[in-house]
């Protein structure tokens, strides 16, 4: 059997295992051995192309660059795995993005300077190849760099309005059109740059232009593009694993962000396009009366006599690793009888499932985690709701401010439960930039500070109150 037949063969087998992380990482149960079947996907794959590498050249230094290559990127990628917070993961995820993307650019930049010869409509063939993946991967790069520094707070959250942003959006890629038939009936260098820097700076203008409410979809949107970047890739290569890989992640993560857009109550050709996202006048200036706060024993008497409570988690969790001390509360809770579910938004956090993975770190049962739809009928029978680091997602300015950024996305309901209790540091704005109405309800009281100094403060105080008087 030859060696080229042997690397197909361990490619076939990656792809199939690729197929099944992805079947794995669909349920909680069986995640961990989803990431296996992806890890050792992975480690065959590039065992494969190390082989066919080894076959196909008698050469030294072919190999040594990719040994080096290999263990540069691999060290990288374990430090940054081990070191990285949970609360920085969104911004590294999209930062890897951008490596996919400019890993297209750079392959679709070889398969024009090394064309192998090429002839008549194969070599319209391969150009048209070479323009749509640089093209796409360039957009995927900048795109990916734009979003990694709005998530870490490098650069303002707010959305991007340009005089005509739609028409700019539209008309760059009618000049990508135009540019690639140039490309494909007449390759030459000028038109490659042109359309390389035509795909940076619509994946610039893109992202630049989704406001920080919208994050969590422009990731996973991000990811998508990520993935057909590396399928154009594969096409460059004549790498059938490439092709697969890219598909399934292209696919998987279209159809993530469409199901994310369905529950935001946003259009999902308006999240490829980039066109939402746009400012629109806010209800921050709004006078909603004033607040009222509580103390961490009051919250605990509260909660002691409560019969059902919903824990509505958000990034500020996550950034104050309050995740432990609030699945202590919770155990505390039901060993007193307390009925104590979680209410998961979809776009909780700034990455897709992001409050789930925190709260599976922190042992929390994954049959009380629910999702909004599972839970929002319940919060009029709660007697209190904890909304631990959360803002947009509760806002109620969604559903009654037809003006707000966030009209129309469905929120959790939590103002309709008896008592509502919030976690913040102070009353600043959430990560979109808009006034959140419920905290001035007449029902709703503010605790302020550290999430977990204050969960581990009720943990204490709830400590102190007798089981009898728990009900």
């Amino acid at each position: 059997m030859s060696a080229v037949s042997i690397a197909v063969g361990a490619y076939l087998v990656a792809s199939l295992l690729f197929i099944l992380s992805l079947a794995g990482l669909s349920r909680h149960e069986s995640a961990r051995n989803g990431v296996s079947y992806g890890i050792a996907g992975m480690a065959l794959a590039l065992a494969a192309t190390v082989g066919l590498l080894v076959h196909d050249t008698d050469e030294t230094l072919p190999l040594v660059l990719l040994v080096v290559a290999v263990s540069v990127g691999a060290a990288i990628g374990l430090w940054r795995a081990r070191v990285v917070a949970m609360t920085g993961m969104p911004e590294l995820i999209a930062l890897l993005h951008s490596f996919v993307g400019l890993a297209a650019v750079l392959v679709g930049w070889n398969g024009y300077l090394y064309d192998e010869g090429l002839t008549g409509s194969l070599y319209r063939i391969h150009s048209a190849e070479v323009g749509v993946g640089v093209f796409i991967g360039a957009v995927t790069f900048t795109g990916s760099i734009v979003a990694n520094l709005k998530l870490s707070a490098r650069i303002k959250s707010a959305p991007l309005v340009l005089p005509g942003k739609n028409m700019i959006n539209l008309g760059a890629l009618a000049v990508f059109a135009v540019l690639t038939v140039w490309f494909v009936v007449s390759p030459n260098l000028g038109v490659l740059i042109a359309v390389t820097a035509v795909a940076l700076a619509l994946g610039w203008h893109l992202v630049a232009s989704i406001g920080g409410g919208d994050m969590p979809v422009v990731v996973s949107m991000l990811n998508s593009y990520s993935g057909w970047a590396a399928a154009a890739s594969g096409f460059l290569l004549d790498n059938n694993l490439l092709i697969v890989t890219g598909a399934l992640v292209g696919s998987s993560g279209a159809y993530l962000s469409y199901i994310m857009c369905e529950a935001m109550n946003r259009s999902f050709i308006s999240v490829i396009a980039g066109g939402f996202g746009i400012e629109v006048a806010s209800s921050g200036d709004t006078d909603y009366g004033e607040h009222h706060e509580i103390s961490a024993e009051e919250v605990a008497e509260l909660l002691a006599d409560a019969s059902g409570v919903i824990i509505t988690p958000g990034y500020g969790m996550a950034v104050a690793q309050a995740q432990y001390p609030v699945a202590e509360l919770t155990s505390k809770l039901r060993a007193r009888g307390v009925d104590v579910r979680f209410g998961i938004h979809p776009v909780a956090g700034r990455l897709p499932g992001h409050m789930n993975v925190l709260l599976a770190e922190a042992k929390v049962p994954y049959d009380i985690v629910l999702e909004m739809d599972e839970i929002n009928d319940d919060f009029p029978r709660t007697d209190v709701v904890l909304v631990i680091g959360a803002n947009d997602t509760v806002n109620p300015a969604a559903l009654d401010e037809p003006g707000s950024p966030i009209a129309g996305m469905p929120v959790l309901h939590v103002w309709e439960a008896k008592d509502v209790i919030v976690f913040k540091r102070s009353m600043a704005v959430g990560y979109a930039g808009v006034q959140n109405p419920l905290f001035f309800r007449d029902n709703t009281h503010m605790l302020f500070g550290d999430a977990k100094d204050r969960v581990e403060d009720i943990v204490r105080q709830l400590s102190d109150i007798p089981q009898q008087a728990s009900r």
